[in-house]
């Protein structure tokens, strides 16, 4: 009995307002992109859309009824009581640097990716689990070109002013965390937690950084990367968080692979193919470190050292298999100007962004 009270207490604590527990699952299992996906309930009466999780962007984008390029699921604002689209004056259209205003309407001309995209800005109500922002602001996507864009649509995390953090503030304190499953997984087994109640309790945390440049992204100081026990040596500008040109370490949900600026990567890399020893080396598209021999006890664990923490990642979160299961392959890669640590290694772990106290949180949850 006693346990059973603990499950119930549980479920009655997630219905307090200020505080939601919204199931997150893997878009490429479930509908074929390469992202991670929360079920939201746009308008009056609600209409179900599988939006894409993205912190390092701001405005929600939503495929509309009619769009020209889009996906077959999109949201009809025609069939919502709620739905109000937004003027040129509205503050709102200020704050988005693509607005343009060739009407009465807020337009929008803005890229995602590779995709280019034409919307209108509108607002309505966004229910995520049992709370529901009303008046919640979003582009109502009229226009779409290019294979990025997510086919049901973008729920921006990041920093900016038209964010989910920033319109849910009074309800949701600025802060919020998310478990990963795997891209394998085939059910809605991890969690987005709205709120400051719910987070883990114990916890080590990191400071987040604001970077001038990019001021949505959520910057963290990288100190340094282990391969097993041995710490890389990796030059110092490598790592250097630098405000004046964008460059540092950013933590994303949208990117799958992490990739590390050229004098980073080449240290791991160089480094982690030591360690496998004798095995040869062979490429596969963009990654150019795979092996067709079998491996096991010899891969090392890969630490990400941040100030203040330590993440180690165990071999699933960063080998990946061929579809033919012949090769595996180290699954990061080199980036030209700035450190992206991405989804597949944040894979089974509790991410805690705690905006109000400019920190962030990690630790070693399995939610596959």
């Amino acid at each position: 009995m006693q346990a059973d009270d603990k499950t119930r207490l549980v479920y009655l604590t997630s219905l307090v307002a200020g505080r939601a527990f919204v199931p997150i699952g893997s878009g490429r299992q479930i509908i074929q992109s390469p992202t991670y996906i929360v079920k939201a309930n746009i308008g009056t009466p609600v209409q179900s859309l599988l939006m894409a999780l993205d912190t390092s962007a701001d405005m929600a984008l939503v495929p509309c009824a009619g769009c020209v390029g889009c996906s077959s699921s999109t949201y009809d604002s025609t069939k919502s009581v709620s739905f109000s689209s937004l003027t040129c004056g509205a503050d709102q259209c200020k704050q988005v640097q693509t607005s343009s205003c060739p009407g009465t309407t807020c337009s929008i001309n803005t890229t995602y990716g590779s995709s280019i995209i034409t919307a209108t800005l509108a607002t309505d109500n966004l229910t995520l689990a049992t709370d529901s922002i009303t008046g919640y602001s979003f582009g109502c996507i009229k226009q779409l070109t290019g294979p990025s864009f997510p086919p049901q649509g973008v729920l921006g995390l990041g920093r900016g002013p038209l964010s989910l953090i920033s319109q849910s503030k009074s309800l949701y304190t600025s802060t919020f965390s998310y478990c990963l499953p795997s891209f394998k997984s085939p059910n809605f087994s991890g969690t987005l937690r709205l709120g400051q109640y719910g987070q883990p309790n114990v916890i080590n945390y990191t400071p987040l950084l604001t970077n001038p440049k990019r001021p949505s992204l959520y910057y963290v100081n990288l100190i340094g990367v282990k391969v097993g026990s041995t710490v890389v040596n990796i030059p110092a500008s490598a790592l250097s968080f630098n405000p004046n040109t964008g460059g540092g370490t950013i933590i994303d949900s949208g990117t799958v692979f992490t990739r590390l600026v050229a004098g980073a990567y080449t240290a791991v890399r160089d480094e982690f193919r030591r360690r496998m020893g004798t095995a040869g080396v062979t490429s596969l598209g963009g990654f150019d470190t795979c092996y067709t021999v079998p491996v096991g006890k010899q891969v090392p664990t890969i630490t990400f050292m941040f100030a203040g923490l330590n993440m180690t990642l165990p071999a699933d979160n960063f080998l990946i298999h061929s579809s033919s299961g012949g090769m595996t392959c180290l699954a990061m890669s080199a980036s030209p100007a700035v450190n992206v640590i991405a989804n597949m290694q944040q894979q089974n772990h509790r991410l805690v962004f705690d905006v109000a106290n400019n920190r962030l949180g990690v630790a070693r949850e399995i939610c596959s």
